[in-house]
C-alpha cells in the first residue's frame, strides 16, 4: 500500500458514502433520459474520482492497483454507467500515456485527465477488427510534422464527451498483425475528425458510444504516444491488462449489490407464510452467489497484487476478467429469479442491472478472447 491503512479507509468509506447517499437516488433518473446530471459529475471531480489511478506528480491520487480494485468494489455497487463516465480516465483512455508517454506529454494531458478537465477515450476498435485487434486498417501516414489518420473506429466509450483519443493506427501501410501498429494522442475539434451518432444500446443507459471517424485528420508528431512509431499495439495490451483487472472488479461491485437486493427482497416478500429467503431453493441462490463472488473478489486482489509487485499478469487478468464478468450475469439472472414476476418489472431496478451486466461480458476482451488468452499463455509458459 502506498497510503496508510487509515486514509484508505477515508476515501473508500467517503466513496461509499457518495454512491450509497447521491448515485444510487438518480439510477432510475438516469436510466430514463439517458444523462448523468451535471452536480453528479462537479461532484465526481471534486472527490477526485478522474484521477484515481493517475500519478500525484500529475495531479491524481497516485492509487495502487490494489487500491484501486478496492475503491471499483464500492463504485460498482450502483449503476454502471457513473463509473464508466469517469473510468476511461483511470483506466484505458489514460494509461497509454501514463504507461509509455513521453514527460512532455503526460505533464500536458495527465492533470486535466485527473481534473476531469477532460475526458479521455480510447479508439481501438474498427467496423472489420473487434476481437482480432492487430487486424485494425486506420492508417497514419506521416507528413512533415504531422501524421495524416483514416479511418473509422467503432463502439467507443465516451466518445460523445472526450476532449482526448487515445488512437491506434497502422504507420506502415504493408505490415500486418501487431507489427507496424502507432499510438496517438488525437484532441478532440482536431479537423478531421468527427463523431456518428450515440449508438442505442441494451442497457448502461447514461454511457455513451459512438464511432469515431478520421477523414484526413492532422495530428501532430509530437502526439505519438512515447515519440515511437510501432510500438501501438503493446501500449494496447499492456492498457487492457489493467483494464481487464478494474472490469472484473466493477463485476464484483455489481453483483454485491444484486445480491443484497435479492436478500432484501426475499426476506420481506412473503409466501406460504413465510419469507421466501426460508426455502431452501432460494437459500441455494443466495449461497451460490456468495460463493462465486467471494472467489471472484478473491481473484482480482490476487491479480491486482500481483501488478503492483510489477509481475506479468496477462494471464490472472484474463482469468479474473473471465469468471468474474460471467459471475455477474449468473448472480443477475438469480437475483430476478428470486424476485419472480417483480424481477421483470422496471420499478424494481433488478433488471435494468440484468441488461446493464450483459455488457461486461463482450467488451475489453469477450469471454471466448480470455480462454484463448490463457490457453495460449499456458502453452507458450509450458515450452518455456
Amino acid at each position: 500500500m502506498i497510503r496508510d491503512q487509515e486514509t484508505l479507509n477515508i476515501l473508500l468509506g467517503t466513496i461509499s458514502r457518495f454512491v450509497r447517499e447521491r448515485l444510487v437516488p438518480q439510477e432510475a433518473h438516469v436510466a430514463e433520459t439517458d444523462q448523468i446530471p451535471q452536480e453528479l459529475v462537479d461532484e465526481m471531480k471534486e472527490l477526485g474520482l478522474f484521477g484515481l489511478s493517475i500519478p500525484e506528480e500529475y495531479d491524481g491520487m497516485g492509487l495502487t492497483m490494489e487500491e484501486e480494485v478496492l475503491a471499483t468494489f464500492e463504485i460498482g455497487k450502483t449503476s454502471p454507467c457513473f463509473r464508466s463516465l469517469f473510468a476511461t480516465n483511470n483506466g484505458i483512455g489514460a494509461q497509454g500515456i501514463v504507461i509509455d508517454g513521453t514527460e512532455e506529454q503526460k505533464r500536458h494531458y495527465l492533470p486535466k485527465l485527473a481534473s476531469g478537465e477532460i475526458i479521455g477515450s480510447f479508439a481501438l476498435t474498427e467496423p472489420d477488427s473487434g476481437s482480432d485487434a492487430a487486424s485494425l486498417r486506420t492508417s497514419a501516414r506521416r507528413d512533415g510534422d504531422c501524421y495524416v489518420l483514416n479511418g473509422t473506429k467503432r463502439y467507443i466509450t465516451n466518445a460523445p464527451e472526450a476532449g482526448i483519443f487515445t488512437v491506434m493506427a497502422r504507420t506502415t501501410p504493408d505490415s500486418h498483425g501487431a507489427h507496424g501498429i502507432s499510438a496517438f494522442i488525437v484532441e478532440q475539434g482536431t479537423p478531421g475528425l468527427s463523431l456518428g451518432p450515440i449508438d442505442r444500446k441494451m442497457g448502461q443507459k447514461g454511457a455513451h458510444i459512438c464511432d469515431v471517424i478520421f477523414d484526413d485528420c492532422r495530428v501532430p508528431a509530437a502526439n505519438l504516444i512515447g515519440g515511437r512509431e510501432e510500438v501501438g499495439f503493446k501500449t494496447a495490451m499492456k492498457v487492457l491488462d489493467k483494464g481487464r483487472i478494474n472490469i472484473a472488479a466493477v463485476c464484483v461491485g455489481v453483483a454485491e449489490r444484486m445480491l443484497d437486493d435479492a436478500l432484501r427482497y426475499a426476506l420481506e416478500r412473503k409466501q406460504f407464510g413465510k419469507p421466501i429467503a426460508e426455502f431452501q431453493l432460494i437459500q441455494a441462490m443466495l449461497a451460490d452467489s456468495k460463493a462465486e463472488i467471494y472467489a471472484a473478489r478473491s481473484m482480482v486482489l490476487d491479480a491486482a497484487r500481483r501488478r503492483d509487485d510489477g509481475l506479468d499478469v496477462g494471464t490472472e487478468a484474463a482469468c479474473a476478467k473471465l469468471f468474474a464478468s460471467e459471475m455477474c450475469g449468473r448472480v443477475a439472472d438469480r437475483a430476478v429469479q428470486i424476485f419472480g414476476g417483480a424481477g421483470y418489472l422496471a420499478e424494481y431496478g433488478i433488471e435494468r442491472f440484468y441488461r446493464d451486466v450483459r455488457l461486461f461480458r463482450i467488451f475489453e476482451g469477450t469471454t471466448q478472447i480470455q480462454q484463448l488468452v490463457i490457453a495460449r499463455n499456458m502453452i507458450r509458459d509450458h515450452a518455456q
